[in-house]
């Protein structure tokens, strides 16, 4: 795209934005090439099946994580297309609360939005906190390759925790000119790196190499104590995980970005579309070599940390050298990661204190211009809030992990409820969207809504049973607690300061809405 091309598609999503109720604030500086990247970041499949790979050996082992992943990327697809529909006909950095305010009735929108709007902004949280956490363990694991002996403490992994946290912020703060580049790199990183891992594990193989039938059918689901069936779709919860707290759950955080991309309209609904196929294929190209090398995993499951990628590389390449080598691949997809989660939730921050629903929205909406239109305030207070959550692992470990629950099941619940609006109202608005699913729409819709009631209760069950304290899944309730949190400042504060997201009547009849379209 030369520059005359480049200036007058940057003045059509200008105008396309203003009618959408917001002024142009941010900088547009991604390309197609460059978002469709930021897609594959979010779905850093390496990173997201490997570090809970734990879980998938309870629930079943070689069968589940194989099976699991191609069930769960498929029904997910349907979400996909669902949120690409929608984005492109209200491509805005507001994402799903402000469609819900569009498609919802007069009488129901106001709340609908709200609710939408929380969750999307504790999502985005609790996503990039159980990531860069993720990242942290990563540390731990990694270490232990060489200090076999070291158990790190709840306080050692919290403080490499901050030092994750620290780096990503760096990055997003005082290089945000670079993201475009730096996704460039993490994509080139993630693809070699598989490549790298794929053919190390499969020319190794130090400690064996499974047939056929144990790779792709191997199913054992006595570690969980559930019944097999259940415990299969426990198992898929790594690929759960990724899918919905790291990768295709979080497409619908690339639409935070959309007031930073050329033509939004276009090229947003094809980075979320083509984020599920193309993850879904390195996912089994990535996954393959894993099972038909894969140590025993007794072994794997007493590790002391519970995160055993260090160990099963070690064993599969027969050194620690070579377990080291293949562990700092993955580490440096968790880096990549952690910067571009902690990215897009700072933008659905800012977004939802421009509309004035969140405490001082005055101070948190504002754009740094001599950092690159960085919302440095709103970066701030997501950073803040992660830190804090991330205190609850000193006092207990499994109430802590609840967070990646709720990641999913907070990004779950806010991609559904637009879709489902959608199809209350006969998908009456979808007509005229740019990017349509015609008469497939209403079979997609419902699948992709039911698909997201399923998840939300498989992510409230705890992995193995009888339950214990330290077993137990606390998911539920610390999603419970955040919407008790969010009703309350609703009924203190909300109810008299939010108007929900400008459109464009309302930027001409009410001077509050004017204000906020004008910010």
């Amino acid at each position: 795209m030369n520059f005359k091309d480049q200036v007058n598609v940057d003045a059509v999503a200008r105008d396309s934005l203003e009618k959408l109720g917001y002024k142009q604030e941010m900088t547009r500086v991604c390309a197609c090439a460059s978002i469709l990247l930021n897609a594959t970041t979010y779905s850093l499949v390496a990173f997201g099946l490997t570090s809970p790979i734990a879980t998938s050996l309870i629930g079943g082992g070689p069968a589940v994580m194989i099976w699991g992943w191609i069930l769960v990327s498929v029904l997910t697809q349907t979400l996909a297309l669902s949120l690409a529909e929608i984005c492109s006909k209200y491509p805005t950095s507001a994402g799903t609360y402000y469609w819900c305010y569009r498609l919802a009735s007069p009488r129901t929108r106001l709340l609908s939005s709200w609710i939408n709007g929380w969750l999307t902004v504790v999502g985005g949280w609790t996503v990039d906190l159980s990531v860069k956490f993720a990242t942290a363990q990563l540390v731990v694991a990694g270490a232990g390759i060489y200090y076999s002996e070291w158990d790190a403490t709840a306080l050692q992994t919290y403080m490499i925790f901050l030092g994750v946290t620290a780096i990503a912020g760096i990055f997003c703060i005082f290089f945000n000119r670079l993201l475009p580049t730096i996704d460039i790199i993490c994509a080139c990183w993630t693809g070699l790196g598989i490549i790298v891992i794929s053919t190390c594990l499969l020319a190794k193989a130090a400690v064996g190499r499974h047939p056929a039938s144990f790779a792709l059918g191997n199913f054992d689901p006595s570690f969980s104590g559930w019944t097999p069936g259940w415990s299969f779709f426990i198992g898929t919860l790594p690929e759960l995980n990724h899918v919905s707290a790291y990768t295709f759950s979080s497409i619908g955080m690339i639409t935070n970005m959309a007031e930073e991309v050329y033509n939004p309209s276009e090229i947003l609904p094809k980075a979320i579309t083509w984020s599920v196929p193309i993850g879904s294929l390195t996912g089994v190209l990535f996954l393959l070599p894993i099972l038909f090398t894969l140590p025993d995993v007794n072994t794997l499951l007493q590790v002391s940390s519970g995160q055993p990628i260090g160990v099963m590389f070690t064993l599969i390449m027969g050194s620690r050298a070579g377990g080291f080598g293949l562990w700092f691949i993955i580490f440096g997809i968790g880096m990549f990661c952690s910067m571009s989660t902690s990215c897009a939730g700072s933008r659905a921050t800012w977004a939802f204190a421009r509309d004035k629903a969140i405490p001082f929205h005055r101070r948190f909406s504002k754009i740094d211009p001599s950092l690159g239109d960085v919302p440095v305030n709103a970066y701030a207070l997501s950073t803040a809030i992660q830190v804090l959550l991330g205190l609850v692992y000193l006092g207990s470990s499994a109430a802590f992990n609840a967070f990646a629950g709720v990641a999913v099941m907070c990004h779950g619940a806010s991609y559904a409820m637009p879709i489902a609006i959608s199809l209350m109202d006969a998908r009456r608005d979808m007509h005229d969207a740019p990017f349509n699913l015609g008469g497939f729409g209403t079979i997609i819709n419902a699948v992709a809504v039911l698909w997201i009631m399923f998840v939300t209760v498989l992510f409230s069950m705890p992995a193995v049973i009888p339950v214990t304290r330290w077993s137990m899944n606390y998911a539920s309730v610390v999603f419970g607690g955040f919407g008790v949190i969010s009703a309350a400042w609703y009924m203190i504060n909300g109810q008299f300061y939010y108007r929900g997201p400008p459109i464009q009547e309302d930027s001409t009849s009410s001077s509050g809405s004017s204000d906020s379209a004008l910010h």
